[in-house]
């Protein structure tokens, strides 16, 4: 199962989640990865790294934008952002003109997670831990737990 963590630049939320996921993720079988809705040019935010690393995080790296190639290995969204409109996934064409609808069989999420306030540290802290548990939750599900 291949899982996409969704936010607006993939800059910070949905770098958060597939961090998370990836570090206390067991199944081998499942794999996540992240990527923005938009093409995001902006260096990572330094204080949202840095408060990341206090949770044993690590968001570095170039942001990356939806693909239609990334989009057709995927089998599950999950939008990490409440700014991020869902209808982008209800109906998708790739490459050979194929639609895929991400929202049939729940495999499309939303997370309404707000943005941070520029550099609080403590709304970070309150976002990715808001992150977390929204993923303690998928991969008990996941599992077959509730």
């Amino acid at each position: 199962m291949k899982i996409l963590f969704v936010c607006k630049y993939n800059r910070f939320r949905s770098r958060i989640a597939e961090a998370y996921f990836n570090k206390i993720n067991k199944n081998l079988k499942i794999q996540a990865e992240s990527a923005g809705i938009i093409q995001g040019w902006f260096p990572l935010d330094k204080t949202q790294v840095e408060v990341a690393k206090e949770f044993d995080l690590d968001i570095v790296g170039k942001p990356r934008a939806l693909s239609t190639e990334l989009l057709r290995k995927q089998d599950k969204i999950i939008i990490t952002a409440d700014n991020v409109p869902v209808s982008l996934f209800e109906k998708v064409m790739i490459a050979d003109n194929t639609p895929i609808s991400f929202k049939e069989n729940n495999n499309l999420i939303l997370w309404k997670i707000q943005d941070e306030e520029k550099g609080n540290k403590e709304s970070i802290r309150k976002i990715i831990k808001s992150i977390m548990a929204e993923v303690d939750k998928l991969i008990n599900e996941l599992r077959g737990e509730k």
